[in-house]
């Protein structure tokens, strides 16, 4: 498939997508901290047993950079069990306070008014930040228009051959905000008994939260429904050992 065929394909899922199932209110946080705590907790893990976590570190009042300053290493590494490989990303949370605070002034507004690239890059520098991890924090946290690639986008795209299993992350990401550039949000149009029925695996939207809800770009919401709508396609139809691709909004594009 040629490079323009791969946008216009892209933009068409993004319009059958969100004309099935409107906005997904990715990503549910009451915070930018509470962001940027679940994309470290969700490396390696289920949403499910990261939502565990964050309720545990809500509970004890800890989803602030002040309570995870001063929180004893190992007690954060117990909040936080559940998400697994409690270790290191208790050390890696840790990690980035100290950052902010070295950095930033200890102040997320400052950390986020950095030009979108030069804070990619200091994020990047973290130990245990990668490229998914990075554009997560810099999307739903900050509001900077970085469209994130995860599992799910990888699955979408080879199945439906736009893209090899091995394809850089970069490349990925470039391709998916190329394509969404020109993207206006479409209204959510009513379905009819048929999509009613071939939708009947749908995801269940989030509700609102005030993360997802809150004020950013034209360009940075699209790519927010569009990783959402991505996550709903993973969890409910493209799954990795028996999809469902008969009840899939996508169908009608396999090759």
């Amino acid at each position: 498939m040629t490079p323009a065929a791969s946008k216009e394909q892209i933009r068409a899922y993004y319009d059958a997508l969100y004309d099935a199932w409107g906005p997904q209110h990715w990503w549910p946080a009451r915070t930018r901290f509470e962001v940027i705590v679940g994309a470290y907790l969700t490396q390696n893990t289920s949403w499910k047993n990261v939502g565990i976590a964050l309720r545990r570190l809500r509970t004890a009042g800890l989803l602030n950079l002040a309570a995870i300053r001063t929180i004893p290493l190992g007690e954060l590494e117990a909040m936080i069990r559940p998400a697994g490989y409690f270790r290191q990303k208790a050390d890696r949370i840790k990690t980035f306070v100290a950052f902010v605070d070295q950095r930033h002034g200890g102040s997320l507004r400052r950390l986020f008014a950095q030009p979108t690239q030069k804070l990619r890059q200091e994020l990047l520098s973290l130990n245990g930040v990668g490229p998914e991890t990075a554009d997560s924090i810099l999307l739903y946290a900050g509001q900077h228009p970085v469209f994130v690639v995860d599992a799910y986008t990888r699955r979408i795209l080879e199945r439906h051959r736009i893209a090899a299993a091995n394809a850089k992350y970069e490349e990925l990401r470039e391709l998916f905000e190329q394509a969404l550039a020109s993207v206006a949000r479409p209204p959510a149009k009513s379905r009819t008994e048929n999509q009613e029925l071939e939708t009947r695996f749908r995801p269940v939207p989030h509700s609102p939260s005030p993360m997802s809800l809150a004020q950013r770009s034209p360009l940075a919401q699209v790519y927010n429904e569009m990783h959402g709508l991505i996550v709903g396609v993973g969890k409910h139809y493209c799954l990795k050992s028996e999809p469902r691709c008969e009840h899939c909004p996508l169908r009608k594009f396999l090759p």
